[in-house]
């Protein structure tokens, strides 16, 4: 079975809205689009967190889709993310879009939990999603997302579309891979881990030390 991997850039308090420019998605009055712009530097390969699509067919919410495709098929072909991104195979999330103009794109039939089970069961390259948002959601709360590529800013934005709601099933990640960029960028890479596992660092009994500073409490209060 081919794995599911999302991969999205985030701000310190989980912000995902319009990362690449003011006009991107400007829904809900959001008016800081473009927040990563000065943070880039060399040590970020997106290639190396699937942000390029290579070697993978790609999964997308409507939303995200509609901004790549009014964008990258105008590239030039010596681009290397576009000519990736334009050859990849892509599935599209959507109930409202009944045609699609990107070359290699089709719409997912039926509901897109059915169709991403069904999807990672066939043979092919691994599956990835970019951006996308209430994908990333929806697909998160069924345990579908095998690896999480989130790389977070140091900006705090306050308000936007997040990478997890209020449907987020709660599971445990466990930390793969993690690299700090020179403006401050943590690079991280999670995969599926187990369930959360509540602990509790007050045992049941209080210690020795614990009973003596109680006492030593009670005598002074009176």
């Amino acid at each position: 079975m081919r794995r599911l991997i999302a991969s999205t850039f985030v701000s310190l308090d989980g912000i995902m809205q319009a990362p690449g420019g003011p006009d991107e998605d400007p829904t809900g009055g959001f008016t800081l689009g473009g927040w990563t712009f000065n943070y880039w530097d060399e040590a970020m390969d997106i290639s190396a967190s699937g942000f390029d699509g290579k070697a993978r067919e790609l999964v997308l919410g409507r939303r995200t889709y509609e901004i790549f495709e009014g964008y990258w098929p105008y590239q030039p072909d010596d681009d290397p993310i576009a000519r990736t991104l334009n050859a990849a195979k892509k599935y599209v999330a959507s109930r409202t879009l009944t045609t699609l103009q990107w070359n290699n794109s089709a719409l997912l039939e039926g509901d897109a939990v059915s169709a991403i089970i069904a999807l990672k069961s066939q043979p092919g390259p691994d599956l990835q999603i970019i951006g996308s948002g209430n994908l990333i959601q929806t697909l998160q709360a069924a345990s579908l997302i095998d690896e999480y590529n989130v790389w977070t800013f140091p900006v705090v934005l306050g308000r936007g579309k997040r990478l997890f709601g209020e449907t987020a099933r709660p599971s445990a990640l466990r930390l793969i891979r993690s690299q700090v960029s020179a403006t401050g960028v943590v690079m991280s890479t999670y995969v599926a881990g187990d369930v959360i596992r509540p602990g509790s660092f007050v045992s049941g009994e209080p210690s020795e030390r614990e009973l003596a500073r109680r006492q030593k409490l009670a005598k002074e209060m009176w």
